[in-house]
């Protein structure tokens, strides 16, 4: 069978991009439509993959929701896959009568509720027949929720995590001494934008708990120049060791750079890009028991985890790795080794394709 799918997504990251050539190459008929300006547009164009540029002005967009219904029609798509929640709202709206089966995929854990109208717009609408997770966690905070004991039906939801490759990743490392960092120091990178749910204050906090010989430097990647986190830096003893960068788009080098990779998050992670990033380029990880982050790794072997907000574990993890160089670069390799096996393109392409053939 021949299926005919449509793919809406925003901003089409590079695993999202290959799963669309993925499919195409699959003998799938795929269409994406995207903004112009999505980072891998002429990737996907290039591969022969047709694709329309859209870019939805809200939740409700009437002209584009009748761009995307006249396409549905004129097409005849079997399937709509809809990647954000202005392509799911106004996906599902422009659906409306037609015979088309409704995918949706979520990157986050929490932010839906039986409560929330725009949720029932969206995940919990009807209309919907499958909610790809992107990590086992989004699937359970979609089973465990309840409204006067009745629950969602497990069959709806189905985690697939993004794949990857390692070929994408052979940047080489960076130059970190642009940034004041000394020859000799154990970095410590952080990548993430100054968002509460991130955690980075307990990043900043961890130093205190570091020993006054211990040659660590933290180089923080990202818009992180807000007030409160201007100040906490500053009132640091260790004030002088945090490197700020500001927004950078060579991320992957600056952490393959590092001596770990850290991910302080709080709560609500999907499964981390920086992580996967740092873990392809061989550089040691640590992240929080929050979300996906922990399903990227097994514990103490190819990454490290620690409780969320716990500032004292993860500055133990921090000494623990630069305490020991060796196990720390084997433990790097193992990381790598890891997303090469369980995390990769092909394997997302032939679970979506699965996932497609089992609505019909």
């Amino acid at each position: 069978m021949s299926l005919r799918v449509l793919c809406i997504t925003s901003h089409s990251d590079r695993p999202e991009a290959e799963t669309f050539i993925g499919l195409h190459k699959a003998g799938v008929e795929v269409e994406v439509m995207c903004p112009p300006d999505a980072p891998h547009y002429r990737r996907i164009e290039e591969a022969g993959v047709p694709i329309t540029p859209l870019v939805f002005k809200g939740r409700f967009d009437w002209e584009k929701i009748r761009l995307v219904r006249e396409r549905l029609k004129k097409k005849g798509y079997d399937i709509l896959h809809l990647f954000n929640n202005k392509a799911a709202s106004n996906g599902i709206f422009a659906s409306y009568g037609l015979p088309v089966k409704i995918v949706c995929y979520r990157g986050i854990v929490g932010n839906v509720s039986f409560f929330d109208p725009a949720s029932w717009m969206t995940y919990l609408h009807p209309k919907v027949d499958r909610v790809v997770c992107v990590c086992e966690a989004i699937r359970r905070h979609f089973l465990e929720m309840s409204l006067l004991g009745m629950h969602l039906p497990a069959e709806k939801f189905v985690t697939i995590y993004k794949g990857h490759d390692l070929s994408w990743y052979n940047q080489p490392a960076a130059d970190l001494s642009e940034f004041g960092v000394p020859d000799g120091a154990f970095v410590v990178g952080c990548v993430a934008n100054d968002r509460p749910r991130k955690g980075l204050h307990v990043l900043i906090d961890a130093a205190r708990y570091l020993p006054e010989d211990a040659p660590v430097h933290f180089l923080l990647v990202g818009n992180m120049n807000s007030e409160t986190l201007s100040e906490q830096i500053e009132q640091s003893p260790w004030r002088e060791r945090f490197h700020r960068t500001g927004f950078r788009t060579d991320a992957p080098s600056l952490m393959a750079a590092c001596d770990t990779s850290v991910l302080p998050a709080l709560k609500r992670e999907g499964l981390p890009k920086v992580i996967i990033e740092s873990m392809a380029q061989g550089t040691p990880v640590i992240v929080t028991d929050s979300g996906g982050s922990p399903e990227l790794m097994i514990d103490g072997e190819s990454g490290l985890v620690v409780p969320p907000g716990d500032s004292r574990a993860l500055a133990e993890a921090i000494l623990s790795l630069w305490k020991d160089p060796a196990g720390s670069s084997a433990m790097g390799e193992r990381g790598q080794q890891h997303i090469a096996e369980n995390f990769r393109i092909d394997k997302t392409i032939s679970r979506t394709l699965e996932l497609y053939r089992g609505l019909f």
